[in-house]
């Protein structure tokens, strides 16, 4: 029957001969296993440490990480200080912490004010601060005790409301500083009390495991069942980062007496904003190692500070938790072209007034964020045209990176998108080759980005009527050096420097009925300010178009009609 509780009493060996019972709703053969787990892992640890570290208020994970055991117990719901101590004989708890699985305590988390937790303080351990317990304290204050079935759960719900499609994971834990403390000392103590024994010889120390992978150890296999999917390298990132009171006040007592505080004020929360970011990131370890632990194990103590954090501590608090899910960037590239001078490339607000019509960030990005389910975008171009020059040709290489995409593009898709795009009524932006990239879309921009060449298409005037000997003169220079220093028009946002950069070829073409206007068509380096190589910038750029027809020349309209780039 569904309802049905049964006790299920399970035999272990003579020399830790005893019966543990527990009320087990529909799951005695799970549980059985879970218990036989158990005892296999116990057997093989010393008995006589593992009630020391229990007497001391370690709990039951962090003794078995210490010794480096790995697998599946760590993900036991019914895994506690009070149950490993039946294992080892030790009975005096087990009326008060027995862990009952079929009641209502253990199928639904508790939430208590955390002005009221002398009870949950009483079982936090000492070590990790009650992580591998599953109690923390959550945005509101309340101290949450959970299984790690309960997290997984939460983080699988969280995952659903996010709407993300998944088919793959990673979990990543980020825990404060004092819990590596803890642990220092308490490998110190065990080191000085039992580094003589066998168990202790040479291969411990590095076999221990982190409360961060025994964190993921214990929630790793829930969440792959609940999800349907494995863990590991993946685009799905789930967050967990542990932070705590004690520990963010250590950092800044370290700061205020590594660096002093900028202006004398009265208590620790008073100085926390007078102290610069940067002198936090130089903090080190050695700093809070011998400023705030003070180790009462065995008669040694670190006597040089007043800021000392005795352990084990008189009172545990739990760690506050914030947990989040997001999925890595996804990129799209493809090549834009730009068919009107009164569009910029990205969006241009100066003194809160626009300037242009529209953007092309702003018209691809705002098309594909929304199909895409994204946070947000950025947009991502291989150098950049003025607001009143025209993108032909090929069009410029593009990148635009979505943020926390709920929805991961198929093939169709992205030629969904390009296909909105280039049907917008205003018809101001075409994109063409559309398609997801991986981050690798960054490296083929950058490496078409240093050894680009651009075409361009110039309407230009000269004072004086165009002569033939003029086409052969200009299309005479081939890979032609100029120095330009940096614009005039520029020069308020650019640094003023002198720039070498190459005219690979030019060509004038004719145009109908007119002396004095003609096409200039020219490949050109990278870099390039071609408005100024045309009337020479006040003589900033030489030689410029001006100054080899000998006369004065002025730019009418500007097209760029190719980028060469081996990029999308």
């Amino acid at each position: 029957m569904a309802n049905d509780t049964k006790a299920v009493h399970v035999s272990m060996e003579p020399e830790v001969a005893h019966n543990i019972s527990a009320t087990v709703e529909g799951q005695d053969i799970s549980v059985y296993d879970d218990v036989r787990a158990l005892h296999d892992v116990v057997q093989g640890l010393p008995s006589h440490v593992m009630k020391d570290l229990l007497s001391i208020g370690v709990c039951a994970r962090c003794i078995f990480r210490l010794f480096g055991i790995r697998g599946n117990i760590y993900s036991c719901s019914f895994l506690s200080s009070s149950m490993l101590s039946s294992v080892l004989g030790e009975q005096r708890h087990a009326d008060e912490d027995m862990v009952d699985i079929g009641s209502e305590e253990h199928k639904n988390p508790i939430s208590l004010p955390a002005s009221e937790v002398s009870e949950v303080d009483a079982v936090l351990c000492t070590l990790c601060l009650g992580i591998l317990q599953f109690t923390y304290c959550d945005d509101k204050e309340l101290v949450v005790k959970k299984s790690a079935k309960d997290m997984a759960v939460a983080i699988s719900e969280l995952l659903r409301r996010e709407w993300h499609q998944i088919d793959s994971f990673s979990l990543e834990v980020s825990i404060p500083p004092i819990v590596l403390e803890n642990e220092s000392s308490v490998w110190l103590y065990m080191k000085r009390k039992y580094g003589s024994e066998l168990c202790f010889q040479g291969k411990l120390l590095s076999q221990r495991i982190s409360t961060v992978e025994a964190l993921i150890l214990c929630l790793a296999k829930p969440l792959e069942t609940l999800l349907d999917c494995k863990s590991g390298a993946s685009d799905i990132r789930i967050c967990l980062t542990f932070t705590h009171s004690k520990a963010l006040k250590m950092v800044h007592s370290v700061a205020v007496s590594k660096h002093g505080c900028k202006r004398t004020k009265t208590g620790i929360e008073n100085c926390i904003d007078s102290i610069d970011d940067s002198v936090v990131g130089d903090i080190e370890c050695s700093d809070l190692a011998g400023v705030t632990i003070q180790r009462s194990f065995g008669g040694s103590q670190d006597n040089g500070s007043s800021q000392s954090l005795k352990f084990p501590p008189e009172k545990v608090e739990a760690c506050h938790l914030v947990f989040l899910c997001y999925r890595n960037p996804i990129f799209f590239g493809g090549r834009y072209l730009k068919y009107s001078r009164n569009v910029s490339q990205t969006r241009w607000i100066i003194d809160d007034e626009r300037k242009g019509e529209a953007s092309v960030e702003e018209i691809v990005g705002g098309i594909i964020l929304p199909m895409c389910q994204g946070d947000n975008y950025k947009f991502h171009a291989a150098g950049r045209e003025d607001i009143d020059v025209r993108m032909l040709g090929s069009g410029r290489p593009f990148l635009v990176e979505i943020q926390n995409a709920r929805h991961i593009p198929s093939e169709a898709f992205v030629k969904e998108i390009e296909t909105k795009i280039n049907n917008l009524e205003n018809k101001l932006v075409e994109v063409k080759n559309l398609k997801a990239v991986g981050s690798q879309g960054w490296d083929l921009m950058r490496e078409g980005e240093a050894e680009k060449q651009k075409q361009y298409a110039a309407l230009v005037w000269i004072s004086r009527p165009l002569k033939d000997e003029d086409l052969e003169s200009i299309a005479s220079f081939k890979d032609m050096k100029v120095l330009q220093r940096t614009p005039i028009r520029v020069l308020h946002r650019r640094s003023p420097l002198e720039r070498e950069k190459i005219i690979h070829w030019m060509k004038i073409e004719k145009i109908a009925g007119s002396n004095h206007y003609f096409l200039l068509h020219l490949c050109t380096q990278a870099g390039t300010y071609i408005k100024e190589f045309v009337h020479g910038d006040l003589g900033r750029t030489h030689p410029s178009v001006g100054s080899l027809l000998g006369c004065r020349a002025e730019i009418l309209q500007l097209d760029v009609t190719d980028v060469k780039m081996d990029c999308f």
